[in-house]
């Protein structure tokens, strides 16, 4: 079986964002979609270990920010590389505002936005699927929606060979982190991206 194929699925890319009780965040999520047009639903799916994922079940309400092929690195790096149980995300951050929800949106680099109120959810073991009924929404530019192909080939920056030529690594397929050894431990977790070893590739520099 080739894990590769999954690649070939497309995925838009989105800012997931919600707040409880005065604190607010938000992470990069790459599945969200409409379930349904009357009523008008979305369904998103997020990781348990996310804080994000916290504040929605909590709040049950949440912002979905659509990335557009404009979206800088310096977006997924803020947004998905760093934890909010660790960092105020919002601190300092300008390039957002609060919709009439009372949530953030990201204004830069994204096409659009959609506010949510979750209906119902659905265990999936490490994620969760929120299903939600759209309450507001607004077109923020006319760029088209960064998918995660075109993350890969145009926002990522190209991955630095930090290891000698010939040796075998071990490359992480959502950020570029390398890990030198011949075998990745089974439990191993990206220390830029916190992606799991699932997502690494075997390559030979």
């Amino acid at each position: 079986m080739d894990k590769k194929t999954m690649y070939h699925l497309t995925y838009g890319l989105f800012v997931l964002t919600s707040a409880f009780e005065g604190k607010d965040s938000g992470c990069i999520i790459n599945t969200a979609g409409q379930v349904t047009s009357e009523p008008n639903r979305i369904s998103i799916t997020v990781n348990k270990s996310n804080f994000t994922h916290e504040l929605v079940e909590k709040s049950r309400k949440f912002n979905v920010s659509i990335l557009s092929e404009e979206a800088r690195f310096e977006t997924f790096q803020h947004f998905g590389f760093q934890s909010g149980r660790d960092v105020d995300k919002f601190a300092g951050y300008g390039e957002c505002r609060r919709s009439a929800n009372g949530l953030y949106y990201v204004t830069a680099g994204t096409n659009g936005y959609i506010s949510a109120v979750v209906e119902q959810t659905v265990d999936l073991g490490s994620h969760t699927m929120f299903i939600a009924s759209v309450e507001d929404m607004e077109v923020l530019a006319d760029v088209p929606s960064a998918t995660y192909a075109y993350y890969q080939s145009s926002i990522k920056p190209k991955p630095e060979n930090s290891a000698s030529v010939g040796k075998t690594v071990w490359r992480c397929t959502v950020c570029g982190y390398i890990y030198e050894g011949e075998e990745l431990p089974g439990d191993f977790v990206c220390p830029l991206c916190k992606h799991p070893a699932s997502d690494f590739e075997k390559v030979t520099l």
